[in-house]
């Protein structure tokens, strides 16, 4: 993974990686990170963040954060996600995070099959990036564990919904608690619609 990098930087010079969480739930942010990793300081264990262990991405989010040349975490609400629609929701938010990065990188890999069209800098997109490169799969670690903490948090304010459980995800034990207490401001009305819920709390 960091070959694929050190190929990238070596072609464009600065590359930083960018990845998003949390396109599928029912509720709660979509989460975007963008990361530039040292290629002389390199972090071991760093994968695709689905193929990671909980505690294992919680322990490589503290040495990406630290060690990392440059991060930047951005989360784009569920009220955005309904007006502008979850692919452009995302696009917005990875934009957000590589424009925040200091300093600035000369090439972005982004995960997946499109590039942000706003980005102001070249880019290139990689499907299955978290699994291919080494700065995507550091942002992939950073959105998935900044995502979950902040469904945690939710989940102390809102335990009816046992969102620490599925993290907003379209369980069936989900469907059938949003169908027992309603749904709140956090909430992606636009994925509820489609599925026929509309219950107001």
């Amino acid at each position: 993974m960091y070959a694929f990098d050190a190929e990238q930087c070596a072609r464009f010079g600065v590359v930083c990686g960018v990845d998003e969480a949390g396109r599928g739930p029912l509720c709660g942010p979509v989460c975007c990170a963008a990361v530039i990793l040292d290629p002389d300081d390199p972090i071991e264990g760093i994968n695709d963040s689905k193929k990671l262990s909980e505690k294992r991405r919680e322990a490589l989010f503290e040495e990406i954060t630290q060690r990392a040349v440059a991060y930047q975490i951005v989360f784009i609400s569920p009220q955005e996600i309904d007006e502008r629609n979850i692919l452009w929701a995302t696009m917005d938010g990875m934009s957000q995070a590589v424009a925040g990065l200091n300093p600035q990188p000369e090439y972005v890999l982004i995960d997946g099959n499109r590039c942000p069209p706003d980005l102001s800098h070249p880019a290139k997109a990689v499907v299955k990036g978290d699994a291919t490169s080494a700065s995507i799969a550091a942002a992939s670690i950073l959105a998935k564990v900044s995502r979950d903490r902040y469904m945690k948090e939710l989940d102390q304010q809102f335990p009816q919904y046992q969102l620490a459980k599925h993290k907003g995800y379209p369980t069936k034990l989900h469907y059938e608690l949003i169908a027992q207490y309603g749904i709140q401001p956090f909430y992606r009305r636009s994925f509820l619609k489609k599925q026929g819920y509309w219950h107001e709390p």
